[in-house]
């Protein structure tokens, strides 16, 4: 393809302000909008589908895990595309016709923001049908286009071979697009950093439609979209991956312990001190669950029941020479170990055994008609043991719902990359992250002001100056009084998103600022916590 780069600032400011200065002026119709499209792309599948089409809502549903947005407003059209020209001529006739688009790869999006928008009209760019894997075992490297899911990744990889993967989360089914954009970690953070940190290259369609690699889109872009959220900028149709070497076998562990065991406190307490301190080939997470029961008389009782889960790139003996010595509290034997191949560990997890890998490439989401709320924060000091009961006793309050709080070690490779290397900050000094979670059916007020009140309650023990979020895990409560509204002028609308950029981004935020009011200055490319330009309208 050939690239092209105006020789000034302001001409792209000129080229890019122009289409809209038009649609201040013009009424164009959606039928206007499907006949840009019609006429302009060439295919014989269907990609786009609009409400009157018998498969409109189930093609909107397939993604939606979370049904508290079920009775948003919806989009206009879906848009499934076959090629990356698909996306180009979808991203003209939008600007054209005055449509927002809503860019969706998973469906694994907390607050609905690749789905979901209050500004009309607006469509949604389904890219499942973009989701090609090209491995390349000699040069340790991979294509994967921005519809994959993390699950056809690491199959993809494995297929080729079992001494290679991808940093990345634990859930197959989340997509590639957002998973990355923002950072994305998981099991092999501590050893090679974040998903974001081990992106190569990437091909983005911007406003202007141009598809650009990471050499003509320059570094400032290439910088924003690994970690910044890229569809703050633009749509990557495709991410170049540096995988990283992973021992032939890896041992895992599952152990459930009782909260009302003293010997369980005082494996949180010992964990607090030593997860982020520990061998970078362990990583050790726990995850506090609520089990509801009935005992024989009929009466319902709630437990906290913590699951301390860890991969270890080595062999059972090593690793429990190491728990021996980190964690005796634990009393980890040989039985509550074991030994597989490092791709089956993420079939472990989710209970769907090991062997096949067939499992990975189910991108299919049974709804289970349930909604959930949830919130993050960064630990960089130790949280008192009254607090964290303090904390974990909040979880009896919530009986409808179901609750769970992860805490999620950092340190190791974390600590050692620089806070303004990608745009996501997190690095050194960060202890863990917690992840909140309420999981619930029907009504939701009572659920979010638990939810809310809990994260309130943690205030005083998480990061300050900002309190930090972790931006995969998005909350519009930050700056939820925060409107785009033509009559609110440029600099309110920075303050306004200052509040959540700083917790997201921290010092990162101003330069994201920067990058987009040069790439994007028009602001097409936007959502409720999109990075705002300085020159939008």
């Amino acid at each position: 393809m050939n690239y092209f780069t105006f020789s000034s600032f302001f001409a792209k400011i000129i080229i890019f302000l122009f289409p809209f200065a038009l649609l201040a002026s013009s009424d164009h119709t959606h039928e206007h909008f499907l006949k840009c499209l019609t006429t302009r792309i060439s295919t014989h599948e269907t990609i786009i589908y609009t409400r009157n089409d018998t498969s409109y809502s189930t093609l909107l549903n397939s993604f939606i895990q979370n049904q508290r947005f079920n009775s948003t407003p919806k989009p206009f059209a879906i848009i499934t595309p076959f090629h990356v020209s698909h996306i180009q001529v979808t991203v003209y006739c939008s600007q054209k016709h005055g449509m927002l688009i809503k860019v969706r790869s998973g469906g694994h999006d907390y607050e609905g923001l690749s789905y979901v928008s209050n500004e009309l009209p607006f469509i949604i760019l389904e890219l499942r049908n973009l989701s090609s894997i090209s491995v390349d075992v000699e040069d340790k490297s991979a294509w994967v286009q921005a519809g994959a899911t993390v699950g056809e990744v690491y199959f993809r990889v494995a297929e080729k071979t079992g001494n290679l993967s991808f940093p990345a989360g634990g859930c197959s089914t989340v997509g590639v697009g957002g998973h990355l954009s923002a950072g994305g970690y998981g099991y092999l953070a501590r050893k090679y950093g974040l998903s974001a940190d081990n992106i190569v290259d990437a091909q983005i369609i911007d406003a202007q439609g141009r598809l650009l690699d990471r050499k003509s889109m320059g570094e400032d872009l290439f910088w924003a979209i690994r970690g910044g959220g890229a569809a703050s900028f633009g749509i990557v149709a495709a991410w170049k991956l540096q995988l990283v070497p992973v021992p032939s076998t890896v041992t895992v562990f599952n152990v459930q312990r009782n909260m009302d065991d003293d010997a369980t406190k005082k494996l949180v307490h010992r964990w607090q001190r030593r997860a982020h301190k520990v061998d970078d080939d362990l990583t050790i997470f726990i995850r506090f669950v609520t089990m509801n029961s009935t005992d024989k008389k009929g009466n319902k009782k709630i437990t906290i029941q913590p699951n301390f889960s860890a991969t270890f790139l080595g062999g059972v003996d090593t690793l429990l020479q190491l728990m021996q010595k980190e964690f005796p509290e634990m009393g980890l034997v040989r039985q509550d170990c074991t030994e597989m191949r490092y791709v089956e560990s993420y079939l472990y997890y989710t209970g769907q055994g090991t062997g096949s890998l067939d499992p990975l490439l189910d991108r299919t989401i049974v709804s289970t008609g349930l909604s959930y709320k949830m919130k993050s924060d960064y630990v960089k000091e130790l949280i008192p043991d009254d607090v964290v009961e303090g904390m974990l006793g909040r979880l009896y309050d919530e009986e409808v719902g179901m609750t769970t709080i992860d805490f999620f070690p950092y340190g190791g490779k974390m600590d050692k990359i620089l806070e303004s290397a990608i745009p996501f900050p997190h690095r050194a000094g960060n202890l863990f992250n917690i992840h909140y979670q309420v999981t619930y059916k029907g009504a939701s007020k009572k659920h979010l002001s638990w939810i809310r009140r809990l994260y309130n309650y943690m205030t005083p023990y998480v990061s300050k100056n900002p309190r930090t979020v972790y931006f995969n895990f998005r909350d519009l409560d930050i700056g939820m009084n925060e409107k785009r509204s033509n009559s609110t002028s440029t600099l309110t609308r920075i303050a306004k998103a200052n509040i959540w950029g700083t917790k997201y981004f921290k010092n990162n935020f101003n330069k994201l600022i920067q990058v987009k009011t040069k790439v994007d200055p028009a602001d097409f490319f936007r959502n409720e916590q999109s990075i705002p330009s300085l020159l939008a309208p």
